[in-house]
């Protein structure tokens, strides 16, 4: 089976007032095609520093290793090369646009990822089928895509729109950085819904979070526990369960 994302050695720094600051120390995992890998760890552990190197986010330094999607390397890409390739992060706090409405922002992210890939553009009636059908699926209504992006949204609403650009966007790797942080129960069945609805043979998924609930809907191949910069444990569901029982302590003992 192919490997969409294969991280070889992956060190990475962020700049502080004092100096350079090492967060990800000689990280390696591979995802094949079809394959949902979830990463647990404490706080401080270097999870959405991961997410933002691989998304290229400025601010982050890599000082070492290889990061290659489909066997092309990504980190020679600029984000927005990135996201063509086929990378798309999901954030924890997603940002507001005020001023910028979502159904414009919308088509224009979509046909500028389909130029990119050399895929013919939609004309304004495709793209609005599209749409309405993925709202949809997701429940996010028609008022809601007359406002600016994200502004004044609930934090449910914000992440529903997360994974309706997902939805859209068709990407081969999708990471989602504490998708379920702030959500209550009727919102994360939901945004864990629309994700399982993107499960597909060709597409990856790497799911970052701190606790079980959101496994419980969905379900993951690889559970790898990270400390420290590093994954220091990998294995299968059980893994989360295992943590939400006994903690990171373990984990982090063993890294200090």
């Amino acid at each position: 089976m192919l490997r969409v994302i294969d991280i070889k050695g992956l060190q990475a720094c962020v700049q502080t007032d004092s100096g350079p600051r090492e967060i990800l120390k000689g990280l390696s995992l591979s995802i094949k095609a079809g394959e949902v890998h979830a990463i647990m760890g404490p706080n401080g552990s270097g999870k959405s520093t991961l997410s933002y190197v691989l998304a290229g986010r400025e601010g982050y330094e890599v000082t070492g290793g290889t990061v290659t999607l489909n066997g092309q390397n990504i980190l020679e890409l600029e984000p927005e090369e990135r996201a063509a390739a086929g990378v798309f992060l999901a954030f924890q706090y997603p940002v507001e646009i005020p001023g910028v409405n979502m159904s414009i922002f919308l088509k224009t992210s979509i046909n500028a990822v389909r130029k990119q890939r050399g895929q013919e553009e939609l004309d304004a009636l495709s793209l609005l089928k599209l749409m309405k059908a993925k709202c949809k699926d997701l429940g996010i209504s028609d008022e809601m895509m007359k406002r600016a992006v994200n502004a004044g949204f609930s934090g449910g609403e914000k992440k529903r729109n997360e994974i309706l650009q997902m939805a859209l966007l068709e990407p081969k790797f999708c990471i989602l950085d504490e998708t379920d942080s702030g959500l209550d129960i009727d919102a994360l069945k939901i945004v864990a819904e629309g994700v399982n609805r993107l499960h597909s043979p060709d597409r990856a998924f790497l799911i970052i979070t701190h606790y079980q609930r959101l496994l419980d809907y969905i379900k993951p191949d690889v559970v790898h526990v990270m400390a420290d910069g590093r994954i220091v444990k990998t294995g299968g569901a059980d893994v989360a369960l295992e943590l939400e029982k006994q903690g990171y302590k373990e984990f982090v003992k063993a890294c200090a």
